[in-house]
């Protein structure tokens, strides 16, 4: 490798997004990786760190960038199972290993996390160092555009392991962004029954459409609870937030017994919750949050070809003009961008 310096997007705080040149990264620690970025991938939380004031917390001078694929260039002097050439997907999300939640087997709670392409430099560069324990290997039959969903689809099976769907059942999904989208297909490639799913975005709700959706219904126009009751006759088994603020709406829609998974998160808003319903009628609300030793199953997802990205990615950017991408994201336009080092 000849390059000194590489084109990167840099957070430099108050909503700043500097696109410039800087060092290529070097290996500093004997566990560290260098890697070749293939693609990376805009996130909403990347949008919100680009708010004024910050929707989600940052380090300034960071590279961003948190979903990401590449190739490994060199490795670290202790560094097993990893070789020049391989290919890998990367959890951005670095754990301490030592803390209480770490310990009981729970690392998205570590007490001492830190993340790649938010607090240390991510994947929006041609190059990224990151410690072996965080890649995965995928497959070289898996296209970057699909490879790059990873780290979101990890989170997303983090999910639908704790509802455990069972083929027929019928689902609810709450909000058709990429998270809500990949829920969609990979309840489909489930089994599921009747997939309903509530979104206001025309260009969202054509996605949800295209990813396996039976009815998309816009709530301003629809009344969804007398849709989803008329449509599966007690409620629905399984209600998706994918929102963070529709915990009362997906209440209205689960049927007795049924399941509300929470994915979406909204720090600023708390809605009112009638705690009756949930003893009432025993409902099973559940938390999910990033991934939870998932990238194994969510890589597998990826390599059997079940989920279709073409329904998800709108806009392809470089690094050059990723002003271009957030410009697409924050005017609804996109439903993923997908960023390319060059």
């Amino acid at each position: 490798m000849e390059d000194k310096t590489m084109l990167a997007a840099v957070f430099e705080g108050d909503g700043r997004l500097a696109v410039k040149e800087v060092p290529v990264p070097t290996i500093r620690k004997d566990d560290e990786v260098l890697l070749k970025v293939e693609a990376a991938s805009i996130c909403g939380t990347d949008v919100h760190i680009l708010e004024v004031p910050p929707g989600h917390p940052a380090t300034p001078g960071s590279i961003l960038g948190h979903e990401y694929v590449g190739t490994v260039l060199k490795t670290g002097p202790v560094v097993e199972g990893l070789q020049e050439g391989d290919r890998v997907v990367i959890d951005p999300n670095l754990t301490c290993g030592r803390c209480r939640y770490c310990r009981m087997g729970m690392p998205n709670m570590c007490e001492n996390m830190t993340t790649l392409g938010i607090f240390l430099d991510g994947g929006f560069a041609r190059y990224n160092v990151a410690p072996a324990r965080a890649l995965h290997k995928v497959s070289n039959t898996v296209p970057p555009d699909v490879a790059v969903f990873a780290e979101p689809l990890s989170c997303v099976v983090n999910g639908t392991e704790k509802v455990r769907l069972h083929p027929g059942e019928s689902v609810v999904v709450l909000g058709a962004g990429p998270i809500g989208l990949l829920f969609i297909q990979v309840f489909r490639a489930a089994g599921a029954g009747r997939i309903i799913v509530s979104e206001m975005a025309e260009v969202r709700a054509e996605a949800a459409r295209r990813s396996g959706a039976d009815l998309v219904i816009d709530p301003r126009s629809v009344d969804i609870k007398a849709k989803v009751m008329a449509e599966t006759g007690i409620g629905a088994d399984v209600v998706v937030d994918a929102v963070g603020t529709l915990l009362p709406v997906a209440l209205g829609l689960v049927r007795r017994g049924g399941k509300v998974l929470l994915f979406g998160m909204n720090q600023s808003v708390a809605p009112p919750v009638a705690q009756y319903y949930i003893t009432r009628h025993e409902v099973a609300v559940l938390g999910t949050y990033i991934a939870k030793y998932t990238f194994p199953p969510a890589i597998k997802v990826l390599e059997s070809g079940a989920i279709k990205t073409d329904a998800l990615i709108t806009h392809r950017v470089s690094v050059a003009n990723i002003h271009e991408g957030f410009e697409a994201m924050r005017s609804g336009k996109a439903v993923k961008v997908v960023v390319t080092p060059e």
